[in-house]
C-alpha cells in the first residue's frame, strides 16, 4: 500500500551541453534512461502507484512513461514549475493529493547496487516516522550529510563547508505521515541555495522527537549529475552485467557482453560492455572494455574505450582510439587521417568532428 514518489524536475545543469534538448532523467544507460532504474526498484518491491514530479522538459518524461504502462505501474504526474529544492517537490505531491499514505521518495537521477528492498525492511522493522540511506563518501561537501551519536542520527547537513561527517544521505527517504511532512514543510525557510532543503524537513523529525532511522548502504551508489557521472555509472552497471546475446555476431566477442536484438558485430567485442539494439560494429571497428554503445549507434573503424556513444551516432576513427568520452545522439566523428593514440571527445546532439 506504500506509494512511489520519484523526482525528475530538475533542470541537469552540470549536465549540459546533452540535457539542452531533454531531461537528463531520459539519458539512456545500458539501454535503459536513468528514470527507469528508480521506477524498476520500487516496482520490485510491489510499489505500483507512483507519481512523478516533472518540471523542465516534463512533456517528454509524461509521454516515454504514460500513465498506465508498460512498467508495471500507475504514474500520477506533479508539476514543480520552479525548482524549489526536494522538500517543495514533496510538499507539492502532499498538497496536489496525491500523497495520502506511507511513501518513498527517490530521486529519478539515482541508482543503487542492490535496489532498496532491504532497507524497505530494515524501515518496517524499525517502526520509525522517518528512514533514510546513508552512505560513506571522500567528498562529503558535495551532499547532504548526517552526523550520528551513539548510533542515532543528531543533525542532518546540506552541503556542509567543513568537515562534519563522511556519511551522505542517499536519494532515497522513506515517511510514514504525510500530515506530519506537510506539517515540518511549513516552518521551512528557503537555504542560501534558494531551495527548501530535504535535510532540513528531517532534521524537523528529529528536533521533534520523532523516531528517524537509518540504513547503510554498502554497495555502490550513484547520483548522475555530471558527464563523469554517466560515465561512472557505465562503470559500475557494467561490473554487474550478465552476458547476453541476441544479436547477430559475425566477429568476436569475448567476455561479459550485451548484445541485443538487431545488433550485428562484424569487428571485435571486449567487456564488458553494451552492444544496443540496431547497433553495427563493423569489422575494422573494436569495441573495448566498459563501452555502452546505444540503440542504433555505429563504429564503422577505429576503437572506443571506457566511453558513452548514445542513440544514432556514427564513428569513422581510422585508427585513433576514443577513450573516456560520450558522444550525444545522431553525432558523427570522422577522421580521413591515419591519427594514432588517444582522443577525449564530450559532444552533444548531433555534432560533427572531423579529425
Amino acid at each position: 500500500m506504500v506509494k512511489g514518489l520519484i523526482l525528475a524536475a530538475g533542470e541537469g545543469s552540470r549536465l549540459r551541453p546533452f540535457t539542452f534538448s531533454r531531461p537528463k532523467h531520459l539519458i539512456p544507460l545500458l539501454g535503459k534512461p536513468i528514470i527507469q532504474y528508480a521506477i524498476d526498484d520500487l516496482v520490485s518491491i510491489n510499489v505500483r502507484d507512483i507519481g512523478v514530479v516533472v518540471g523542465y522538459f516534463g512533456d517528454k518524461i509524461k509521454e516515454f512513461l504514460g500513465e498506465d504502462s508498460r512498467f508495471g505501474a500507475k504514474f500520477t504526474y506533479i508539476v514543480q514549475k520552479k525548482r524549489l529544492g526536494i522538500a517543495h517537490a514533496i510538499y507539492r505531491a502532499i498538497k496536489q493529493g496525491f500523497i495520502d499514505k506511507e511513501f518513498i521518495v527517490y530521486l529519478g537521477d539515482n541508482i543503487l547496487s542492490g535496489g532498496i528492498s532491504r532497507h524497505v525492511k530494515s524501515w518496517g522493522e524499525a517502526g520509525s516516522e522517518v528512514h533514510i540511506l546513508l552512505t560513506k563518501v571522500r567528498d562529503p561537501g558535495r551532499f547532504g550529510i548526517a552526523v550520528l551519536r551513539d548510533g542515532k542520527i543528531l543533525k542532518l547537513v546540506e552541503k556542509p563547508q567543513e568537515h562534519i561527517s563522511d556519511l551522505a544521505v542517499v536519494g532515497v527517504y522513506m515517511f510514514r505521515d504525510p500530515e506530519l511532512v506537510a506539517k515540518a514543510f511549513s516552518t521551512l525557510k528557503p537555504s542560501w541555495r534558494g531551495e527548501y532543503e530535504i535535510t532540513d524537513l528531517i532534521q524537523w523529525f528529529v528536533d521533534k522527537g520523532y523516531k528517524v532511522t537509518f540504513s547503510l548502504v554498502t554497495g555502490w551508489w550513484k547520483d548522475v549529475g555530471t558527464y563523469e557521472g554517466l560515465l561512472d555509472a557505465i562503470y559500475l552497471l557494467l561490473d554487474n552485467v550478465k552476458p547476453r546475446v541476441e544479436g547477430k555476431i559475425e566477429g568476436e566477442v569475448r567476455g561479459r557482453v550485451v548484445v541485443e536484438e538487431g545488433a550485428i558485430v562484424e569487428g571485435t567485442v571486449h567487456g564488458p560492455a553494451y552492444i544496443g539494439k540496431d547497433v553495427y560494429i563493423g569489422r575494422s571497428g573494436l569495441v573495448e572494455h566498459y563501452v555502452s554503445m546505444e540503440q542504433g549507434s555505429r563504429i564503422i573503424s577505429g576503437t572506443v574505450a571506457r566511453s558513452m556513444i548514445l542513440d544514432e551516432s556514427e564513428l569513422y576513427l581510422n585508427k585513433a582510439r576514443l577513450v573516456d568520452s560520450v558522444v550525444g545522439p545522431k553525432s558523427i566523428i570522422k577522421s580521413n587521417r591515419e591519427i594514432y593514440g588517444d582522443i577525449k571527445l564530450v559532444i552533444s546532439d548531433y555534432s560533427k568532428v572531423f579529425l
